[in-house]
């Protein structure tokens, strides 16, 4: 065992990304979850620095900081004005030798990419819904619904909407071909599993925590066509699933269901390369848990549900953090041969 660090000798990079080309209100909306999160990690006891990103010049931005002297706290999902940048800016921390919170490069790129995902899940055993790819020209045969149309290489539930679960086969290639032209990318096609939805929380790396899984109620939708997470549901606060969808947390899961819920998602976290903490989307039908997505390096804004679950596991926001960034300082050389990891002490008795 090491001897214990104090937060007080690690200066954290809080690295955000902030695009111009923004409105005002989402400006100041992403600036108002900075400084929420910047607060707590000043109030878990660390020296912060803000660095934001507003242009493609990370070597730019990051030119005056020393990786031997810090922890970088990688809130930056993109380059602005780069689409699908999440991945890059956590290669050029690894080329430049800086340590970060969450998952690196190649887990990031490789989320974007929903049929590889798909395919290590099929192959490691791991249930996940039904699916093929379609791509312009392609014959489409598809006979089973309700089936659900995505982009086969977005994030944030872009692109899912209403009219993404089609009932006939005529609806499903009308949407693939809208899909297809609309993102630039093959369509993915899949059964719609029309159950329980979950998201669960994961936190940690060599003993992974599973978080209070939360439940998406859908029970204000008679409509198969609004049972599921659109990106109104997760964004627009005016839209009615962003207002109607409610979230139970903790999910009333039978202690065998809350088992198997955690064996499978463990299992999907470590497949996928995920470091940290992410959230990974499943939904409950005959007893099958299927999973839907994994999100690395998930959103962890204070009203998100890992925030809410992790709040009732014990941890303050700022107790969040800090394991976050303890986790990260176990990478960095300054820090690795003595660094001890504390066990935080909860409310609720949760070991972590």
């Amino acid at each position: 065992m090491g001897i214990e660090i104090c937060p007080s000798d690690m200066p954290v990079l809080l690295l955000y990304n902030l695009d111009p080309k923004w409105s005002t209100r989402e400006q100041a909306e992403a600036l108002g979850a900075t400084s929420q999160l910047g607060e707590a990690l000043c109030s878990a006891g660390f020296p912060i620095t803000l660095v934001q990103v507003a242009n493609g010049d990370l070597a730019g931005v990051l030119s005056g900081y020393d990786p031997l002297e810090y922890i970088v706290f990688n809130w930056c999902d993109s380059l602005p004005g780069v689409h699908h940048s999440e991945s890059l800016v956590a290669m050029y921390l690894e080329q430049h030798g800086f340590t970060f919170t969450g998952a690196g490069s190649a887990a990031l790129a490789s989320s974007y990419d929903k049929c590889h995902v798909k395919r290590l899940l099929d192959e490691a055993g791991i249930p996940t819904p039904t699916w093929e790819l379609y791509d312009k020209g392609c014959s489409i045969n598809w006979k089973r619904f309700p089936a659900i149309i995505k982009p086969s290489r977005e994030h944030c539930s872009e692109g899912i909407h209403r009219d993404s679960v089609v009932m006939t086969e005529t609806t499903l290639k009308n949407r693939v071909r809208y899909i297809i032209r609309r993102f630039q990318h093959p369509a993915l096609v899949e059964d719609f599993i029309d159950g329980r939805e979950l998201h669960v929380s994961l936190l940690g790396n060599r003993d992974i925590d599973v978080l209070p899984p939360a439940e998406m109620e859908f029970l204000s939708f008679k409509d198969v066509h609004y049972r599921l997470c659109t990106y109104e549901a997760k964004f627009v606060s005016q839209s009615e699933q962003y207002r109607d969808i409610k979230t139970l947390l903790p999910a009333p899961l039978s202690e065998s269901e809350l088992s198997e819920v955690e064996q499978v998602c463990r299992a999907a976290y470590v497949l996928t390369g995920c470091r940290d903490y992410a959230r990974i989307d499943m939904r409950m039908k005959d007893g099958l848990f299927y999973i839907l997505d994994i999100n690395p390096n998930a959103d962890i804004c204070p009203d998100t549900s890992t925030i809410l679950a992790a709040e009732f596991a014990g941890y303050t926001y700022a107790d969040f953090l800090r394991r976050l960034v303890f986790l990260a300082a176990e990478r960095h050389p300054r820090w690795e041969s003595e660094f001890a990891l504390p066990v935080l002490a909860t409310s609720k008795g949760v070991s972590n």
